[in-house]
């Protein structure tokens, strides 16, 4: 007797797989013109499971697909010690991308079961849907395709794996206290808020999503000025107002290495030690960063006492705040010469209490004499 599922997995590989299983993978690479070990590597690249070279698993795409790998290295586009890390990351990243179409597509027929009525219907919408999921895809590749060879062209002498970039870290503030008192679709609800309105408000500010981690959301921008406003509008639009938790946030400047679109470097690390260090509904900076962001109105920056975190014995950060409003004209001279002749001309504003990231050192007790 045949097994259902196992005929509607047939059914859907072979319309996912663009034909029948009818090779090994010996037979792909001589038919590909590859040697052995070398499809084997790329294939482990991909992310798939080893396979045995008598099993019997591959089409006549995956000939095709590996026949073009081995022309985009011998063209020059791919150096041949970098088509393993190319195709780990190709893998990598469509890897989450196929994980989540799957779980849409079987939340859609699990809502509405009138679609799962036989195998040949399931069958048939996915057939349906693969040419127009290929279609937005393939849109969205060429579109940031497009935005970044702008970047690029614009200035051709620039060093695309290594240069100056923000680096910005924020993440959720009580995140795993809330996983554990959490269900899972409250889990699901916040995870999905705070992904949206990360991604929003990073792009809306021409900033780019390294990478999601869960509670913690880690972003480049090529100025100072877009870093700190994606920053500050997070912790502005969280907390008890904005419906999801409050969140931190640690950003730092300076030379990055990107590497297949993630990006590492002590810019990087410095940025993920302040973001441990601040407080709920805090931005911290590095030194360089305030710099960068000194000269700017529309920005405030305190300088705060030095911290000790992981690497960094005596980190001095900066708590990164939008300006407030200060008169001008003559309204403005009036209040600064009242003040003045008061004696509070140039008196700094007042810290907050700092919290347990910067400690203040306990006074030294005064010793009676004995009489």
């Amino acid at each position: 007797m045949a097994d259902p599922s196992r005929d509607l997995q047939q059914r859907l590989e072979r319309a996912l797989l663009g034909g029948p299983r009818r090779y090994t993978r010996l037979e792909v690479a001589k038919r590909a013109g590859v040697p052995e070990e070398r499809s084997r590597r790329l294939w482990r690249a991909l992310g798939f499971a080893t396979v045995e070279d008598d099993e019997v698993v591959f089409t006549d795409a995956d000939v095709e697909a590996m026949r073009i790998a081995d022309g985009l290295v011998s063209s020059g586009l791919v150096a041949p010690g970098m088509e393993v890390a190319v195709t780990r990351a190709l893998g990598q990243h469509l890897s989450r991308l196929a994980e989540w179409q799957v779980h849409m597509l079987w939340s859609l027929i699990t809502e509405n079961p009138e679609l799962a009525r036989s195998d040949r219907q399931v069958t048939r919408l996915v057939e349906r849907l693969l040419p127009e999921l290929e279609q937005v895809q393939n849109y969205v590749w060429r579109r940031h395709l497009a935005a970044f060879a702008g970047r690029a062209f614009a200035s051709p002498d620039e060093d695309l794996e290594t240069r100056a970039l923000v680096v910005g870290f924020v993440d959720m503030v009580g995140y795993t206290r809330f996983t554990r008192e959490a269900d899972e679709e409250e889990l699901t609800q916040v995870l999905d808020g705070f992904e949206s309105l990360a991604t929003e408000v990073i792009a809306e500010h021409h900033g780019r999503v390294v990478k999601m981690i869960g509670d913690e959301v880690l972003f480049v921008t090529d100025t100072p000025a877009d870093g700190a406003e994606i920053a500050l509008t997070l912790a502005e639009r969280t907390g008890e107002d904005g419906g999801l938790p409050a969140v931190r946030a640690g950003m730092a400047s300076g030379r990055v290495l990107s590497r297949f679109g993630d990006v590492y470097g002590s810019v990087v690390n410095l940025a993920a030690r302040l973001t441990s260090a601040a407080r709920p509904g805090t931005v911290l900076v590095d030194r360089e960063l305030a710099g960068e962001l000194e000269p700017l109105p529309q920005f405030d920056l305190r300088t705060r006492r030095p911290i000790a975190v992981r690497g960094y014995n005596r980190l001095r950060p900066s708590a990164l705040r939008r300006a407030k409003d200060k008169p001008t004209g003559r309204f403005a001279s009036s209040q600064q010469l009242a003040a003045e002749m008061l004696g509070l001309g140039d008196q700094p504003t007042p810290e907050p209490p700092e919290p347990d990231n910067f400690p203040t050192p306990a006074a030294p007790r005064k010793r009676r004499r004995r009489r």
